[in-house]
């Protein structure tokens, strides 16, 4: 597969994600064991396989980047400070849904600068599918064996189409289910699309949704590489107040609520208000 970007790095590391698809995959519905991290979050020999990986190959890649990556994350926010750029990495997003047999889970690469994704790379290792994307630089979808085709978020439904939502399989909240039904009274019956990890992002990426609104707990690495794939496909992800999400090195590595959305659509006052209600 030919592989043409416009940033540098791109097409090397959709190339790696792939490779990391491949080093989870001998794992999965095999029954394989399940341990408990610190938090009580599962971690398969799957997830270290492709952090290995990853990690091995951004190495090589550029050693000067330093890497945060779920399976390392200990890295003392004093450290994490003095970074300017770094790769920000989830080596198996949806371990549940991979311990479940389910095929949505993805492997999640960004690039980080100051706090914000300069693009990212999402892909399925069960099919090999892949998203790229980035602010300024464009997104695009690729299959196995096929040219990758330019993605781009819809600002409205198609025609007798539902305004679709994009919600956690297993993840929501009182505050996320009030939004919800704020949404329906302003614009009609809602259609809820469930999808396990980053692939949320992605659906709005490629037109198939409208909008993620995320009012419960997730980490920096379940949302910054699919949020560079929405950005490089017209959208934007929001915090509350309405100012563009970004990754700060903060103590905790877990993110404030949050809204994906097009960039130009005309209910996005509509959705800060409700979701700040």
């Amino acid at each position: 597969m030919s592989l043409n970007f416009p940033h540098p790095l791109m097409a090397s590391v959709v190339e790696l994600a792939l490779k990391a698809g491949e080093a989870i995959l001998p794992f999965w519905r095999t029954g394989t064991a399940v341990t408990a991290k610190s938090d009580d979050s599962p971690v398969t020999a799957a997830d270290l396989a492709a952090h290995h990986v990853i990690v091995d190959g951004l190495t090589a890649l550029d050693p000067s980047i330093p890497i945060l990556s779920e399976e390392d994350a200990n890295i003392p926010q004093s450290v994490r400070a003095g970074w300017q750029r770094w790769w920000l990495v989830d080596p198996l997003d949806g371990t549940k849904e991979f311990i479940s047999g389910s095929e949505e889970f993805t492997v999640n690469i960004a690039l980080i600068e100051q706090g914000r994704v300069v693009f990212g790379v999402v892909s399925m290792p069960t099919n090999g599918r892949f998203y790229v994307g980035g602010a300024g630089l464009g997104a695009w979808r690729g299959d196995q064996g096929a040219t990758p085709l330019p993605i781009q978020v819809r600002e409205v439904p198609a025609a007798g189409e539902a305004f679709t939502v994009v919600a956690s399989r297993r993840h929501s909240s009182p505050e996320q289910e009030r939004l919800l039904a704020g949404l329906s009274a302003s614009l009609g019956e809602l259609q809820l699309a469930n999808f396990g990890s980053s692939l949320k992002f992605c659906m709005l990426a490629e037109g198939a949704a409208d909008c993620y609104p995320r009012l419960a707990p997730t980490s920096q690495w379940d949302t910054a590489a699919a949020q560079g794939v929405l950005e490089g496909a017209g959208g934007e992800v929001l915090d509350l107040s309405g100012a563009p999400f970004c990754y700060p090195a903060r103590e905790s590595l877990l993110n404030e609520f949050f809204l994906a959305l097009p960039a130009k659509a005309a209910w996005r006052e509509k959705l800060l208000e409700l979701a700040r209600g």
